[in-house]
């Protein structure tokens, strides 16, 4: 009787130390924030990944995500400064920062965060846009129009413990009744740019073609001048080689002799063989003398 009491108060014994070992340890994962609460007190925060000790039956554990999360905020309206209507529809990338903020105002429940979120993105948006016109906010689209509605939103929302690393919009649109006007305008715009552009490129290219033109004139100039000169050149290296040639008079008679000759020959071309000289020319002397010798 008394080996089956020890037995029992042996097994009791060890089922109480496993379950004080058991209360006594608790585990911090990789982006997990750990608090230890008290009586529902927080006494401490743990965010180092590793096994953690607390005190059995008197402390007790609530874990937070420290990972990032996304949220998609509904589409909400928007006006400009110019008093436009626009439609947003954002997504947040958001994390917790303060643990021991996220828990006392929120309470660390993601839907409660989520809500403090959407009322913080829409009031950013309600800020940032309306402080520009459209035209403005269409042409911050991007990297500018995130980085401002970021800012704006972290300042409404630290005091909950959470940080947002980006507000994205995702479509920024138009409602559909002034779409058509809208569209139309940018048309426009766009269409008076390019006949700028347009008018601007036919000006150079007459600025050029008149240029062009001018250095072919100025070239073709200097062409002819340098071929009068050559053809001037030629024609005294020609009369000096024919001086040269003929500088005496046994030359310069045969000379006459060979031109006249040519030029008869020229004469009787084609069918009338009639030439009428005068007596003293050349070709009569010729002639004469031709006769004579026969």
């Amino acid at each position: 009787m008394k080996k089956v009491i020890g037995k029992t108060l042996f097994i009791i014994i060890v089922f109480i130390l496993a379950v004080t070992a058991f209360n006594s340890f608790f585990t911090v994962k990789p982006n997990q924030y750990v608090a230890v609460r008290q009586f529902g007190k927080i006494v401490r925060i743990e965010n180092e990944p590793g096994l953690k000790f607390k005190l059995p039956f008197i402390q007790n554990t609530q874990k937070i995500s420290a990972a990032t999360a996304i949220y998609d905020v509904p589409p909400s309206d928007v006006i400009t400064r110019d008093k436009k209507t626009m439609i947003a529809d954002n997504y947040v990338l958001w994390k917790v920062t303060d643990p021991l903020k996220y828990i006392r105002t929120l309470d660390a429940v993601n839907d409660r965060a989520e809500e403090r979120i959407d009322a913080a993105v829409y009031n950013a948006l309600k800020n940032v846009i309306s402080s520009m016109t459209q035209d403005e906010v269409i042409e911050a689209r991007g990297e500018k129009l995130t980085q401002m509605l970021t800012e704006e939103a972290n300042s409404d929302i630290r005091d909950y413990g959470i940080e947002i690393l980006n507000a994205e919009i995702k479509a920024l649109d138009l409602p559909e009744d002034n779409k058509a006007a809208v569209y139309d305008r940018m048309i426009s715009e766009r269409q008076n740019i390019a006949a700028s552009y347009t008018a601007q490129g036919e000006a150079e290219a007459k600025k050029i073609r008149n240029q062009a033109d001018k250095d072919v004139t100025v070239m073709i100039a200097d062409a002819n001048k340098n071929a009068e000169i050559l053809i001037a050149e030629g024609e005294a290296e020609y009369m000096r080689i024919l001086q040269e040639a003929y500088n005496t008079p046994e030359k310069a008679e045969f000379y006459n002799y060979i031109r006249s000759l040519d030029a008869l020959k020229a004469s009787l071309k084609g069918g009338n063989k009639t030439i009428i000289l005068d007596k003293d020319s050349e070709l009569v002397k010729i002639l004469y003398g031709s006769l004579t010798d026969e």
